[in-house]
């Protein structure tokens, strides 16, 4: 994914050029939800995404959005179903909340 995912977007067609919206912040809440029901760390997931503990600090501290692509693959290493997952966020409904793990 290239530069920020909103650039050159413009609010006229209802898309700013921010990362940081109430949509935003509710589908950081739903994959860090979803991710400490499944009783990961950030470093777990990370391991079973081949991918640097940075990236899911980034994307669930809403630094970086991810596509749907990313979604579907986070979701799946989590042991989840992407569309079930989605269907929740469309609803606003979170996952219940899963063991304390620290980040």
């Amino acid at each position: 994914m290239m530069g920020s995912a909103c650039v050159g977007m413009t609010p006229a067609r209802g898309i700013g050029k921010t990362v940081h919206s109430a949509d935003q912040t509710a589908f950081c809440a739903l994959m860090i939800a979803a991710r400490k029901a499944a009783g990961l760390t950030q470093h777990a997931l990370a391991r079973r995404l081949g991918r640097p503990q940075s990236f899911v600090a980034k994307y669930e501290g809403g630094e970086r959005r991810l596509d749907v692509v990313e979604f579907v693959a986070v979701v799946r290493a989590i042991g989840g179903d992407p569309v079930k997952l989605f269907r929740d966020f469309v609803a606003g409904k979170l996952p219940p909340k899963g063991r304390k793990n620290s980040a």
